[in-house]
């Protein structure tokens, strides 16, 4: 399929940028000091390495293959289209459970200015506006996160600034034994701030040239994740007194003179949709080019004026709302709701790179087997968590097999 977008290099850059920092920008450095001290600094860097290969491998798949289905095209023409299909449908029911996850914790940046009371009401205004970014086309939403991205980007370089201009000591992380405890812990919530690649790959056809830039457009925004995540962390950490637990906020408080919690709040808020949003652009294309298969029915085919797949945007943000509505009720929803997703993406990651192997010039098997590894590695680790994403395969196996068989044979009859 042909690419016919507007995205270049650095818009694409920005739009995982922002997909990656997300919800976790302004929560995880803290969140991660608190579960393995200043471990998590060194925590923070290895992710970042780790991710630059299997960012590279999407990368190289999604400018070859550039197709609105993304994993799910690539996972098909390596190893079938049962195979595909399954991939998709997986992608396509976990966006609903990690968007609402992400909107929780989006909400938690402004809960201060309106009160608990209205956390249920606020995520649904959010999925309107969501709906109303969506349907007018990506290119818009692509300009407004290069300059949500730019302005991260200068409120981290100001604390940093602020900090080395008022000359306060450096403080070196200290590996002490109650810190290896939580590094596990640490570690998957910095997974959970590294997906978004993946999604990148269903918007491949909106890039002006994804051969040429979809690679150095993922890479680019990956290494400027992580240094701004790096920074972050560093920077609490060398500002906290001993058994202190500061926020960004009160970071931004602390060196600039006040106005933290509006400044954080309004760039974690726009943040945190950004991310639902590119998820939910990619999603939608993924229901809009099964529908072109077949998988799903064809009321998901027509685009509106804008070339979106308007019909799609329905079931997306209907889902998410299903999911938010019915999650509500329960404590402890989002750390279940993040355990869910990492099981999904997991799968999703290592199906991908074995296509990788099947897919790609010689030139990327090394990296791709490596890819794999890590992706092996992490399955491992999740344990129990995979659950969700195995009871979706058992579920949707026959019945994607199956809807295949039926198609083939009306063709032959035909």
């Amino acid at each position: 399929m042909k690419a016919t977008g507007g995205i270049g290099r650095y818009q694409g850059a920005a739009l995982l940028a922002t997909t990656l920092l997300g919800t976790g920008v302004f929560i995880l450095p803290q969140v991660s000091l608190q579960q393995a001290g200043g471990a998590a600094i060194g925590i923070w860097l290895v992710l970042t390495l780790l991710a630059v290969p299997i960012t590279v491998i999407f990368g190289a798949l999604a400018g070859a293959i550039p197709n609105a289905a993304g994993p799910a095209h690539f996972v098909g023409e390596a190893f079938g289209a049962v195979a595909g299909r399954v991939m998709g449908l997986l992608f396509l029911l976990v966006v609903p459970v990690g968007g609402s996850a992400a909107l929780l914790m989006t909400w938690s940046f402004i809960e201060p200015w309106f009160g608990a009371q209205y956390q249920l009401t606020g995520q649904l205004l959010f999925l309107g506006v969501l709906f109303a970014l969506n349907r007018v086309g990506f290119q818009l939403s692509a300009r407004l996160q290069l300059g949500l991205t730019l302005a991260i980007v200068a409120v981290v370089l100001l604390l940093l600034g602020a900090f080395f201009w008022q000359g306060a000591p450096l403080k070196a992380p200290v590996l002490d034994v109650p810190a290896w405890s939580g590094i596990s812990a640490a570690l998957a919530l910095g997974f959970w701030s590294f997906l978004g690649v993946e999604a990148m790959t269903h918007l491949a056809q909106d890039f002006r040239d994804p051969a040429r830039d979809m690679v150095p457009a993922l890479l680019i925004g990956l290494m400027l994740v992580g240094l701004i995540y790096l920074g972050c962390s560093a920077l609490l950490w060398a500002l906290a007194a001993p058994g202190e637990s500061l926020t960004m906020a009160q970071a931004f408080d602390r060196l600039c003179g006040g106005a933290g919690q509006w400044v954080i709040g309004i760039l974690g808020l726009c943040s945190g949709l950004a991310t639902v949003n590119v998820y939910t652009a990619s999603v939608a294309r993924l229901t809009w080019s099964f529908s072109q298969q077949g998988v799903l029915p064809a009321w998901f085919q027509p685009l509106n004026r804008h070339q979106v797949p308007e019909r799609a945007l329905y079931l997306i943000i209907g889902l998410m709302a299903a999911v938010i509505l019915g999650s509500s009720p329960f404590p402890q929803q989002l750390e279940a709701l993040i355990g869910w997703v990492n099981g999904v993406f997991a799968v999703i990651y290592l199906a991908s790179m074995l296509a990788a192997l099947k897919l790609l010039p010689s030139r990327y098997r090394a990296t791709a087997i490596v890819s794999a590894l890590l992706c092996l590695g992490l399955m491992l680790t999740l344990g129990t968590l995979l659950w969700y994403a195995v009871a979706i395969m058992l579920l949707t196996t026959p019945l994607l097999w199956w809807q295949q068989h039926r198609q083939q044979r009306s063709l032959r009859l035909d």
